[in-house]
């Protein structure tokens, strides 16, 4: 029906607006937009039957495993001894403590998978000693808020778990791998702004460490980082897929925190059990709600409709990805991450399909522009969480956000327009040829 899409996104906007918590706003549009086509009698029980096959899903099994392991890892000290490490890296650097806070967030995201978790570990450790070298506290969140995001492209990460199932089963593995260089990019230049940032109003280097602060803290971060080389080095060397894998990070992480660090006791393993089956139960709860709005969205043939309209825009390809982009970072401003993949990639799936976009190029661009979303108003986690612990306010961090926020647009284009960006490393360490 011509009027499915009016039906599907007016009921969701309406009850978004009388406040119904998005998870069940995503649901009941759904089972409205079904009603359409087979009565309200029937909708509500195609919704449970679609989210009930749904999330019947080997590959869904990763994303508990990995809460867990990032929740762990929250707890267990590992936070502190990355901090340790990037201070010896980065210590020769104008304004050094800023790109302390930035190899961290990149270290720590992605082991945690979490762009809140990484904001919130990193930047309650640095900003104080950035305010004691006399940074202005602004600067420090600024840093803090854009580098945290970094931890969703380079892999191991829950976000793409989503985009693989959402998306009709996109190559985790391969998205893994894609996510490197985009991720490292990201860190790059927000060091490079961060840097230029602290020459001009001269905030001070660290003292130079000795050979034997140097291996010692590099020995420090070696297990924790370990993780990366384990999960990735299995997934890449085909010896076990990302589910497995993310069963394995759990094993190591329990292991490195209640074994090797004891700073976690097992009293406190069932309060993280807890913890990460409750956001579990919230992401998968939207997943599958989101699974039987695009089933909904399929039924009445919208996506179609709307790549038609799209492309009828312009026949140019170029034209056309920059306006998806635009309308993803419009999106990002108003809606978290996780509900803003589950809905918009079916979607916008059709129309990169058409221009010839790979789906592992597409689900990075696509993340990557998400990423933004979080460190702005008015619901950016990570801005509210880097706020926080950076001791400011969002009406003063958003001004030195801006050139951070530039330079995560300026990959943001190339990770669109430079497809080897984002496909060489797959197509070079497993053969990707999608």
């Amino acid at each position: 029906m011509s009027y499915a899409p009016l039906v599907l996104f007016g009921s969701f906007i309406l009850l978004m607006v009388l406040g119904v918590p998005i998870a069940f706003a995503i649901g009941v549009s759904a089972a409205v937009t079904f009603a359409l086509f087979v009565g309200i009698d029937q909708s509500f029980f195609i919704v449970a039957q679609q989210m009930s096959s749904g999330l019947d899903s080997f590959t869904l099994l990763a994303i508990p495993f990995f809460i867990l392991a990032g929740n762990i890892m929250n707890r267990g000290g590992i936070a502190r001894r990355l901090i340790d490490f990037a201070k010896v890296l980065g210590f020769a650097l104008p304004g050094s403590l800023a790109h302390v806070n930035v190899l961290a967030n990149m270290m720590f995201g992605a082991l945690s998978g979490s762009a809140v978790a990484s904001a919130a570990a990193v930047g309650g450790v640095m900003a104080p000693l950035q305010k004691k070298e006399g940074y202005d506290p602004a600067y420090s969140a600024a840093v803090n808020i854009s580098s945290c995001t970094t931890g969703l492209l380079i892999p191991p990460s829950s976000t793409f778990i989503v985009f693989s199932l959402i998306s009709g089963g996109t190559s985790v593995a391969a998205l893994f791998v894609a996510g490197y260089v985009p991720g490292i990019l990201m860190g790059l230049g927000i060091m490079i702004v961060a840097g230029i940032i602290a020459k001009k109003r001269g905030y001070p280097t660290q003292p130079r460490p000795t050979a034997g602060e140097f291996v010692r803290k590099g020995l420090d971060a070696l297990l924790p980082l370990g993780l990366i080389v384990v999960v990735m080095g299995g997934i890449i060397g085909g010896i076990f897929t990302a589910t497995e894998a993310s069963a394995i990070a759990v094993v190591y992480t329990l292991l490195l925190a209640f074994v090797w660090y004891r700073e976690t006791s097992i009293k406190q393993l069932p309060s993280i059990i807890l913890e990460s089956a409750i956001t579990t139960a919230v992401v998968l709860l939207m997943i599958g709600c989101s699974i039987a709005m695009s089933r909904a969205m399929a039924f009445g043939n919208i996506p179609n409709m709307i790549s038609d309209f799209m492309l009828g825009l312009s026949d140019n390809p170029i034209l056309i990805l920059l306006i998806l982009n635009v309308v993803l970072l419009v999106v990002g401003t108003f809606m978290d991450m996780t509900p803003a993949l589950l809905i918009f990639t079916p979607i916008l799936m059709p129309v990169v399909q058409q221009l010839g976009m790979d789906p592992v190029q597409f689900g990075v661009m696509m993340t990557l522009n998400l990423c933004v979303g979080i460190c702005t108003p008015p619901v950016g986690s990570a801005l509210f969480i880097g706020c926080s612990v950076g001791g400011t306010t969002i009406p003063k961090v958003i001004k030195p956000l801006i050139p951070f926020f530039l330079t995560l647009i300026a990959v943001l284009m190339l990770v669109t327009y430079v497809p080897a960006i984002s496909l060489g490393l797959p197509r070079l360490l497993l053969g990707y040829g999608g």
